[in-house]
């Protein structure tokens, strides 16, 4: 959805009031924002960031920030580190291990319990169609069925509508632009935490085709986001301890890991979990938060072992073999000759073009449900409702469309199945008979993805069931991702990969070496990579489900393949919905267009800087005014030689220091008398409780005349380019450090000692073409 509203960026953007500023002073102009060199490019062009600033999370639109993921070197700063003792630097590490421990305690847990949930309401209401269905009451059997179906549904959708619109959906993308350095809206509040978990149980026990892991990432990152804040001063929750976190790159640390957690908790494949956070999520990685996310999986992975086997013994209810314990489901033997690679070549390419064309019809579905959905609560609603009924009379219906089939002989278990879990459900079928289709329609979809990995008989499903139920997996995964329900992706694509792939060892037969339901894990495999674009962590994902390591390398290359194949159409699910929802999210590589432009190019003018003892109604003033939300400060005589760049102070920092008055009437340095007056912990982060704004702010027109130094609180360590710099080597440059801001400096002595700042929207497309439309390709 591109949004045409301009809002001015991070820093550096807005037009000012020329009668209450200097102009000398403060503003740079056009020209020596880099015009001389960029204007053989174009030789005039506006130099406003219009790039869209405001996304769209759950239908509503919201503005956006990045995040201070750079370490701020103030005066502050430094005089605290200089304090601390060893004994306080042991306190922030122990800390640290204990929350990283208490986010694997928690998302385990929660996974647990959202298990337990959906096993006990999915499975009364499934027991319930059954009982009806033996005693020949077809109609009534439907009416429970759907009825169920839609009060669940209705549920999950008014949560989402009225309490946290973003909870809906899987909630990765929003994960993935967090780690980015995009901060959107409420994406992990503790309201948004809470309608995660109570709706995506609500939601899977309706019996749509979503599954519960991509909700699982997100609920591990607010879990991680709200152990991570800091203490709350709202709640009067402020152990000095607890103040070291009060900062965005820590609680990064911490929301990578809980997103680890998330998929340790959803698949209990704890290194599954640390492998996708590396690959898919997280924009930044290093060796230490290596080894706590894979200290956090491990907390996770046991606390799911041990709670499982208290369950087993019969103690959780309706808890059966589903979700999270879908090992050793494969034991077939995995040899395999000439043949079955072919095949597997062919399944990896169909895996590749089917995840594609998923992706665009997912991303088309999107846009249309997002027009529903501006509409209010009341239409999220509906849809929902409309989309339950639909798949209730899918569920029901399709399985008439199969006949019956005499039961095998010599089964362990009973069949017809009576009851919820099973792979012989007995539906309409006579004594000895069961439906196959029932078998996985009628069933939880982490049943349903046992039966299709199940290699105990391979005759169990025909091939006409399989086509059915691949058809149906398929229409009804794009149809539901995007209601107003938290919603996962990885459990419909699983279902009809496994269903294709099923369908192609039912084809080969005699000819193939392995069995059905190892065929049935290649097309998982396939098109998830076709979907997803991921290929580690979702080979060791795989490999822990089923605990089956010698399909290692059939596994990897049939992702090698289908990720292949749909790189030529589009891009993965989850980069498509960060782009629809209008995140300005960085890349890890920079455009090819950008080599051919420098970074005194794209600089948005013109410039407000600040003095480093600077009038506080100017200061006033250019808050009122503007939203940048970080200024240059530059030093000038008497307080250096020349003027020279002193450094970026963010707006977080001007707003506390003014509100503390230590104002002079003269205009001197007075940074002695803030260092002794303020710490460090008063400027720190706030959490998701509101900072100080500006509308708090109670300034007299006295003091409107007096001075502040801003030198104290002054990151004076910036990074800096040169305005030649090649704007794709800034872009990687600014990616990679996770900056919000990127000061560009002047080639030429002489003028004014900074010539812009780079900020994220600075480097998106929209921007970009805008001001360079024959140099930049349309998308």
């Amino acid at each position: 959805m591109e949004n045409s509203v301009d809002i001015e960026n991070d820093g550096g953007g807005g037009i000012i009031d020329d009668d209450k500023f200097d102009l000398e002073r403060n503003i740079s102009t056009n020209s020596e924002s880099g015009g001389s060199i960029g204007e053989p490019l174009l030789k005039s062009r506006s130099r406003v960031n219009n790039t869209s600033q405001i996304a769209i999370v759950g239908a509503n639109v919201y503005p956006i920030e990045s995040l201070d993921y750079e370490i701020v070197e103030n005066d502050l700063f430094k005089q605290d580190w200089r304090s601390r003792k060893k004994v306080q630097i042991f306190q922030y590490i122990f800390l640290k291990w204990t929350l990283v421990l208490l986010i694997g305690l928690s998302t385990g847990l929660v996974g647990f319990f959202n298990n337990i949930g959906v096993e006990n309401i999915a499975g009364f209401k499934l027991l319930l169609t059954s009982n009806l269905m033996l005693e020949e009451k077809y109609v009534q059997a439907f009416a429970a069925f759907a009825g169920c179906n839609v009060v669940l549904a209705t549920c999950a959708a008014t949560l989402c509508a009225f309490i946290a619109p973003a909870a809906a959906g899987s909630g990765i993308p929003e994960v993935k632009a967090y780690l980015n350095g995009i901060d959107a809206h409420s994406i992990l509040a503790p309201s948004t935490l809470l309608v995660k978990i109570f709706g995506s149980i609500l939601g899977v026990s309706a019996g749509f085709v979503v599954g519960k892991e991509g909700p699982m990432v997100h609920t591990g990152a607010c879990i991680a986001n709200l152990l991570g804040q800091g203490g709350s001063r709202k709640y009067h929750l402020t152990w000095k301890w607890l103040r070291y976190f009060k900062n965005d790159r820590d609680r990064r640390d911490l929301i990578t890991c809980g997103a680890a957690a998330g998929v340790a908790a959803a698949f209990r494949a704890p290194v599954g979990g640390v492998l996708f956070a590396l690959e898919e999520v997280a924009s930044w990685w290093r060796s230490a938060l290596l080894w706590r996310a894979f200290f956090t999986t491990a907390i996770v992975a046991m606390v799911l072992r041990s709670l499982i086997q208290f369950c087993r013994s019969g103690n959780c209810g309706l808890f059966g073999q589903g979700g999270l314990i879908m090992f050793d489901v494969n034991s077939g033997v995995s040899n395999y000759n000439t043949i079955d690679v072919l095949a597997l070549i062919l399944i990896g390419v169909l895996g590749g073009l089917l995840g594609s064309l998923y992706n665009y019809l997912v991303d088309k579905v999107l846009r249309t449900y997002t027009v529903i959905n501006e509409r209010g609560p009341a239409f999220k609603i509906l849809l929902v409702m409309s989309v339950s009924i639909l798949t209730s009379c899918c569920s029901y219906g399709l399985p008439w469309l199969a006949r019956c089939i005499p039961c095998p002989v010599g089964l362990e278990e009973k069949c017809p199945t009576i009851g919820r879990s099973g792979s012989y459900k007995n539906f309409q079928c006579p004594a000895g008979h069961y439906n196959d289709l029932a078998s996985l329609f009628l069933n939880t979809n982490d049943d349903a993805i046992r039966n299709l990995f199940s290699s105990n008989n391979s005759n169990e499903f025909h091939i006409s069931t399989l086509l059915i139920f691949f058809a149906g997996v398929y229409c009804l995964g794009i149809i539901t991702y995007g209601i107003a329900i938290p919603s996962g992706l990885f459990i419909p694509v699983i279902l009809a990969g496994a269903s294709y792939g099923r369908i192609f060892g039912r084809a080969l037969g005699s000819l193939s070496h392995l069995n059905v339901g190892l065929f049935s894990l290649l097309g998982a495999a396939s098109f998830l990579g076709g979907t997803m674009r991921m290929t580690v962590s979702i080979c060791v994902i795989l490999l822990e489900l089923t605990n089956n390591l010698l399909m290692l390398p059939l596994v990897m290359l049939v992702l090698l393949i289908s990720k292949t194949v749909a790189d030529t159409f589009n891009k993965g699910v989850y980069d498509q919905i960060v782009k629809m929802k209008g995140l300005p999210f960085l890349e890890a590589h920079a455009e090819p267009y950008m080599r051919n432009l420098v970074a005194g190019d794209v600089c948005s003018g013109p410039l407000l800087s600040f003095s480093g003892v600077e009038k506080v109604g100017n200061i006033v003033h250019a808050l009122k005014y503007t939203r940048h939300n970080g200024f240059p400060v530059i030093d000038e005589p008497p307080f250096s030689e020349t003027p020279e760049l002193c450094g970026v102070v963010l707006r977080s920092h001007v707003l506390v220091l003014l509100n503390g008055k230590k104002f002079t009437k003269q205009r001197v340095l007075s940074g002695s008398n803030i260092l002794r007056r303020f710490h460090a912990f008063d400027f720190a982060k706030p959490g998701s409780g509101k900072g100080l704004k500006f509308e708090d702010l109670v300034i007299t027109q006295e003091e409107m005349e007096m001075y502040v130094d801003l030198h104290p609180i002054t990151n004076t360590s910036p990074y800096t380019v040169v305005e030649t710099m090649s704007l794709a080597k800034a872009a990687i440059l600014f990616r990679q450090l996770g900056l919000r801001h990127l000061c560009v400096v002047p080639k030429k002595t002489g003028r004014a000692p900074i010539a812009g700042i780079l900020t994220r929207h600075d480097f998106m497309h929209e921007h970009i073409s805008n001001l360079y439309p024959h140099l930049v390709p349309h998308k």
